[in-house]
């Protein structure tokens, strides 16, 4: 009886040690789990907008960044009076498939905007002359705001008018997002938290867009799926603040 009990008591602490081994390693898997998860980020968000402008930009067919300025993840355009070009800004990096957010903020009268897939070329005195672009205007005030909606801001340009105005009035900021996504064979455009623009980024689509658009002659234009973004100067005052990208390919 006495081996029996003491058989009995053995298996028992057996068992409870088992048990006890087993949520030991439990635990420390959710505890190892639940440290893998704060440690990833939620998102895989580039931020194009760190305090040194020249991390991630560079002058389009130029040396060096003289016309923007950076300060607290805001990048600001004031042109120089009496000067003999642009200064547009393109990021060092090429994106193909990508979500861009970012808040613009445009001067009174003024006129600006943003691009993708632009081809950096010495041949070529502009950006926009390769890359399609999301508009940044004074709707009011700038004339292109007398160009039908086609023109206004968050607009693909000349291409797709904004399916509502959603543009905050001039001096305050607005949010937008770009998505390139050629495997969906979709593009969107939301500002301030509604999406106001939807389109074809390649294929039959996406000719037909160009061949309707002031673009149509233009050989470069929108024919290129990997390039640069672009900020441009179009003479204007303007603010881009919080740029961040994260690659969907």
């Amino acid at each position: 009886m006495k081996k029996l009990g003491i058989a009995l008591i053995a298996s028992a602490f057996t068992i409870v040690s088992c048990k006890n081994s087993e949520s030991d390693k439990s635990e420390k898997v959710a505890n190892e789990e639940s440290t893998a998860e704060i440690e990833k980020p939620a998102e895989d968000w580039i931020d194009l907008s760190t305090s040194n402008i020249n991390d991630h930009w560079k002058a389009y067919n130029r040396d060096s960044i003289t016309q923007w300025t950076s300060n607290d993840a805001t990048f600001h355009l004031l042109p120089k009076e009496g000067r003999n070009q642009t200064e547009n800004l393109i990021t060092k990096e090429k994106y193909t498939d990508f979500e861009l957010s970012m808040e613009w903020k445009i001067s009174e009268a003024g006129n600006s905007g943003f691009m993708w897939a632009v081809i950096e070329d010495k041949e070529l005195d502009e950006p926009y002359l390769t890359g399609p672009e999301i508009q940044v205007l004074d709707n009011e005030k700038h004339p292109d705001g007398k160009n039908g909606p086609k023109r206004h801001a968050g607009a693909l340009y000349d291409m797709i008018a904004p399916s509502e105005n959603t543009t905050k009035p001039v001096g305050e900021w607005n949010s937008i997002i770009l998505k390139i996504d050629h495997k969906s064979n979709k593009g969107s455009v939301m500002q301030n938290g509604v999406k106001i623009v939807e389109f074809q980024v390649d294929g039959d689509g996406w000719e037909e867009l160009v061949a309707n658009s002031k673009f149509a002659d233009w050989e470069q234009f929108g024919k290129a799926k990997s390039g640069h973004i672009a900020l441009q100067d179009h003479g204007n005052e303007v603010w881009f603040r919080n740029i961040k990208i994260k690659r969907l390919d």
